[in-house]
Formats: C-alpha cells, structure tokens, sequence
C-alpha cells in the first residue's frame, strides 16, 4: 500500500499541453517481426481442450516429459489450465501438476475449483505455495490459504516475508465472505493538498509500491481516513498545477471491513462503482474492493442459489467426489422422502373415497403437480427478489397482492379448461366442477406461500434459497390433495 507520509520527488518542469489538431498525424504501428508478433499477442484465451490437445497431454504423462508438459501449457491462460486440470483424473492430475512443479503459474491456484483444488493444493509442496502467493495481489493470496489445511497454512505464513505475512494474517482474521477477506490491501492513498504533478511523479518514482492495476486514487486526512478520491483518467487529463482536492469525488463510497460480500456486490450493482475504499471501526483506510473481485462474488453467490433451490451443495459439481456427490444429495432427498410421506398420509385418509371412485387417483396428482408448479415460480421470484432487495418489508404486501392475483387469474383459467376435460373424460359434470374449484384453490396457495415462505425464512435468518422449496412444495401437495379428495367425498360420495 502507497505510504501518504512520504514526499514524493519535486515535479519536473511542466511540459505545454498538446493541442488537439484536426489534421494531426497519427504514426502507425510498426510491424512486428513475426517472433515477436507472437510474444505481443499474449497468452491464448479461449481455448478448447480439444481431443488432440488432450492426447498431447496423455503422451506428456506416459513420457514423464516436464519440458513437454510446460510446454503445452506455457501460451495458456491460468484459467485454461485450470479446466484442464478439472478434466483430468485425479491421478493423471497430480501427475501433470508434478511434472509442472515450480514451473506453474500461480494465478492457476486462485482459478482452480473443487476436487482439483483440493488435488493441486495437496501435491504442491508448502514452500512452492509460498513461492506462488508472494506473487499473488493481497485478496487472492488470502483466498488460497483459507483453502488449506489449519497446519499447511501456517507453514505458508511462516515462509513469507514479514510484511506479507501480517497483512495477509489481517485479512483472514476477518470473518469468511465479508469485506475483509475479499479487499486488497495494496492501493494507492494520497492527501488533498497534493497537486496533479506530485502525484504522478510519485506513482512513477515508487513504482514498486505501487500496485500494478488500480482505477481509483484514494484521498485521505492525516488520520489515513477516505475523504474522496479521483479516477485515474481524471488525473491523468488534468494539469499538473491543479491540487487533488480540487478534482477529487468528495464523500467517497466507503464499505465496512465486516460487511458480507453480498451485500459488498449489491452496492456495487446498485451504485456502478469501478473500486470502493474499505474502512475499519475506526474509519481507516484498510484496502479497495475492485470490480474484477465483485464479478466473481457475484457468480459464486448466483450458483450458489442455483444449486440450493435444488438442494444440492456446492461440493456436488460434475468434477467432484463421487463419494461426496451421493452424501451431500442424500440428506435433502431423505428430508423430500419425509415430506412426500405427509402429503401420503393426507392420500390415506381418503383410501375409502377413492376405492369408491378411481377417477379421483387418475386426477389427483394433476392437481398437486400444478399447485408445486406454480408454488416453484412465485417462490423463484421471491428468492430472488429477496437476493437483489428487491422484495422488503416496504413492498411485501403489494407484492403478496400481485402474485396472489395472478395465480388466482392462472388458476381460474386453467380450471375452465382441466374442469371441462376432466367432464368430457369421466361423463361427470360434478367432478368436473370439484376439480376445477380444487385447481383454483392450489394456485391460490401456491401464489400465497411462494411468497411468505421465502420471506418468513429470510427473517428468521435462514436462507430462503435452501429451505423454500421443501415448505412450498409439501404446503401445495397437502393443500391439493385435501381439497380435491375433500370436496369429493362431500359432494360425490
């Protein structure tokens, strides 16, 4: 991180601006010999780990050819190489990662996921672990050791330099998935009265201070406390004699050390923001949230939602244990089995009904299958409505108000219809009527608690992504069988 108190070299003479010319002379870019065309170009993006590429790869393993595997690999983005690792065995992956050994690129171990993770973390050695997060930005050297083991990641620490070691040790004694754990604490402070000119030659005569990609620069009083900041372009475009203070967005955007991520990616999706200063208790200046950081936040938090309406954990991707994969979908398929029972023990308690008129077992489950339908798409609405903050306790009603009326609306319509068929298939206008005002009222409910569910679990604290969908389908199951079999032995029988 830039150190305010150091006075930076006197600016240089002040060079004229350049006036904009309409018929300026613009230079092209010299050709580039054809060797070095391909160092400019960079290392490939989008790649597809095709079958030839793939069975280079096998070949470099059976050879046990390091220079070969390096070689494959050496052009390839560090995501690149994390899918290929997440295709491969386990054991043809550690062995691939022990051919590469030093030789692999450290942003790979921030762009692996799941069981080559855990592979790639195991086969590395500590002191190699070390070497690659002294070359990691603050937030992704903290993201690798909070993977690791409680022993191996004190080795890590012990291995590195002082000053990363307590900087990194800081940021993981910050609650998991909150501001703390995600900031960088390299960036780039200065105070007000520091003119345009001072601060350019300072982010060039202390470059190795300086981090490598930052968009803002930070403004801070004595007490290192964020009072603004300037965008990089705008300094850049401004005269060299203009004070900081004069160009700088005053009342910054700051973000509590301790907020959760979520909350961290929602100001920044509701705000626009490019970086956001990172406060401690006492207002400090502690590190920058960038927007690269918040992408990732935001798909992790996506997914994550995604495979909880599901019931499945994180751990349960196509490249994890198979052992893990059967453990984590038993638990929420034993809790399924319970509540299929209930709505089965509803069933029960109409065995005579039905024995008397089997056209009721042949409906039935039409009506619980439409109610959890529709209980899933005003629930997938509520979940996400509540993730965006969309859905508070200011709009609850309007919104109960909105879905119940459209499921009412859906319901009704679909009762015209699924009555008439259900008349013209059995020859009973009665049924037909008992099961058209039992459809009417399963969209109702599920209209009605695909909302609440989600709500009530948000403010008890849980998760509405986890739990609704167990609630809102057994409410929708129970609900529908009771009131179809209910009416019909009233009516019918």
């Amino acid at each position: 991180m830039a150190e305010t108190g150091r006075d930076p070299n006197q600016p240089g003479e002040e060079l004229p601006p350049m006036a904009a010319q309409e018929h300026a002379h613009v230079p092209e870019e010299p050709e580039l010999p054809e060797a070095e065309e391909e160092a400019h170009e960079g290392p490939q993006t989008d790649v597809h780990l095709s079958r030839e590429f793939l069975s280079q790869v096998h070949q470099a393993l059976r050879d046990e050819d390091g220079d070969r595997a390096h070689e494959l690999v050496e052009e390839l983005h560090a995501a690149d190489v994390a899918d290929l690792l997440e295709v491969l065995p386990s054991s043809q992956r550690v062995a691939f990662i022990e051919l590469l050994g030093e030789r692999l690129d450290p942003d790979v171990l921030i762009e692996v996921e799941g069981a080559a993770q855990a592979d790639l973390y195991e086969t590395m050695s500590n002191e190699l672990i070390a070497d690659a997060v002294t070359e990691l930005e603050t937030d992704d050297a903290v993201y690798v050791l909070e993977e690791l083991e409680p022993e191996d990641r004190e080795e890590v620490l012990r291995a590195l330099a002082a000053d990363d070691r307590v900087a990194i040790e800081e940021s993981l004694s910050f609650p998991e998935e909150s501001a703390g754990r995600l900031m960088q604490r390299d960036l780039v402070a200065v105070p007000e009265f520091w003119t345009v000119g001072q601060t350019i030659d300072y982010l060039r005569n202390e470059a190795e201070d300086i981090p490598d990609d930052f968009y803002d620069i930070f403004v801070v009083d004595p007490a290192h406390r964020p009072v603004g900041k300037v965008p990089l372009s705008r300094v850049m475009r401004t005269n060299r004699p203009v004070t900081i203070g004069e160009i700088m967005d005053r009342e910054p955007h700051v973000i509590s050390v301790t907020a959760d991520q979520e909350e961290v990616a929602y100001q920044f999706s509701k705000y626009h923001l490019i970086s956001a200063a990172v406060v401690d208790d006492s207002q400090r200046l502690v590190g920058v949230v960038t927007v690269d950081d918040i992408v990732e936040v935001i798909g992790d938090e996506a997914e994550e939602d995604i495979l909880a309406l599901a019931g499945v954990r994180e751990e349960s991707g196509v490249n994890e244990n198979f052992v893990e994969v059967v453990k984590s979908r038993f638990a929420w398929l034993f809790v399924n089995l319970g509540t299929a029972v209930l709505a089965s023990f509803v069933i029960g308690m109409f065995d005579a009904t039905i024995e008397q008129m089997v056209a009721l077992a042949v409906l039935m489950p039409i009506v619980a299958s439409m109610g959890g339908n529709a209980g899933t798409q005003t629930m997938t609405v509520a979940v996400r409505a509540i993730a965006t903050k969309e859905l508070s306790a200011t709009n609850a009603l309007r919104v109960v108000n909105r879905e119940v009326l459209a499921a009412l609306l859906n319901g009704v319509a679909l009762a015209i219809v699924s009555g008439a068929v259900a008349w013209a298939w059995f020859g009973n206008p009665m049924l037909g009527g008992i099961f058209a005002a039992a459809m009417i009222m399963n969209l109702f409910v599920a209209g009605l608690f695909g909302v609440l569910v989600p709500m009530g679990l948000n403010r008890a604290g849980i998760d509405p992504a986890v739990a609704s969908s167990v609630f809102v389908t057994t409410i929708t199951d129970v609900i529908g069988f009771f009131a179809f079999l209910g009416m019909a032995a009233i009516f019918l029988l």
